[in-house]
């Protein structure tokens, strides 16, 4: 063979499509994935969920920079800007977006109907209209409840164990929420059920908070808060009032008693993230949200600042401590 006409082969033979053995051709690379991750506080609050949810999306294949790409946004607790973040996802068309809480999912699900949505927790998504059923959620959202209008009678039941004398709780939320207007009618009804008087204290923007706070004025035996993202940015100055007044308080999330509130009872939400993340997996592999159920938290963390009870003059008892996930001294 002349040295032309084998340079000319072999010329064409590199520009040829890449040929498997049977003919089949070479699967090209595809580009990398786009997960849009609508935080509803701050980096800082959330961190060890957004570390249990990468650390398992490493553990699925997806490696960011490789084959994944994450665009991440922060509200700060401020419910105005899901719209903005959402509307921003929704052009630059993410493969799938993941946030947490109620009112956020109700902003993403208004921007989109087409780009799957997970939520790593939200309470009653069936009563509050995120999903149809859990086991067939329908349209473009699922992901895992974290029962939060379902514990309100448990959490009741903790703060009796320590403050036996309990009689009057104080319910305090952001009524601007859907799903903390469902939980503060549910912990009226539990409370009820054991024989406690409750009453509402209702906020919806930032300035109402001090107010409402130091309208109390010896009216409770203690505060249960309906936590949600708009109060958890005010978490510090709503726990040193509570403590200024020795006032006990009953949260759902950790970082409310890292923050100096007495109690914490509900799900391990860096779990519930790392879960969220299997969601994600499979929606990138080609499975639809309407088909994924949603699913229950299966870890449950109890969560005490004992310093906090000392500083209102409360002594819990040790077998209460022994029985805690975390006690913060």
């Amino acid at each position: 063979m002349r040295r032309r006409e084998f340079l000319t082969i072999l010329s064409g033979a590199a520009m040829a499509p890449l040929i498997w053995p049977g003919g089949a051709l070479a699967q090209q690379p595809r580009n990398p994935s786009t997960i849009g991750f609508l935080g509803t506080t701050t980096p800082t609050i959330w961190s060890a969920n957004v570390t249990a949810f990468q650390n398992r999306l490493r553990e699925l294949g997806w490696t960011e920079g490789r084959n994944v790409s994450i665009e991440y946004r922060w509200a700060q607790g401020r419910d105005e800007r899901y719209a903005e973040f959402a509307g921003e996802f929704a052009q630059q068309k993410v493969d799938v977006i993941v946030t947490a809480g109620t009112t956020a999912v109700m902003a993403l699900k208004k921007a989109t109907s087409t780009i799957p949505i997970v939520f790593a927790a939200a309470g009653d998504p069936v009563r509050t209209g995120l999903v149809t059923s859990l086991a067939r959620p329908g349209g473009n959202v699922t992901g895992l409840s974290n029962l939060q209008t379902d514990l309100g009678g448990r959490r009741l039941e903790l703060l009796r164990e320590i403050l036996p004398s309990l009689k009057r709780v104080a319910v305090f939320g952001n009524v601007g929420s859907p799903l903390i207007a469902l939980e503060m009618e549910g912990v009226k009804a539990d409370a009820a059920k054991l024989g406690l008087d409750t009453f509402r204290l209702e906020v919806t923007k930032a300035e109402e908070i001090v107010p409402a706070l130091q309208a109390l004025n010896g009216r409770a035996d203690a505060l249960y808060i309906c936590s949600d993202p708009f109060l958890t940015t005010y978490r510090v100055r709503i726990n040193t009032m509570a403590v200024a007044q020795k006032l006990p308080t009953m949260n759902a999330f950790r970082e409310y008693v890292v923050a100096g509130g007495l109690l914490s009872y509900g799900p391990n939400f860096p779990d519930l993230f790392r879960r969220s993340a299997d969601y994600v997996d499979k929606i990138l592999r080609g499975a639809k949200p309407a088909d994924i159920p949603v699913e229950q938290p299966v870890k449950f963390d109890l969560v005490i600042n004992n310093t906090t009870a000392k500083a209102i003059g409360l002594t819990i008892p040790e077998q209460f401590l022994l029985r805690a996930n975390e006690v913060i001294e």
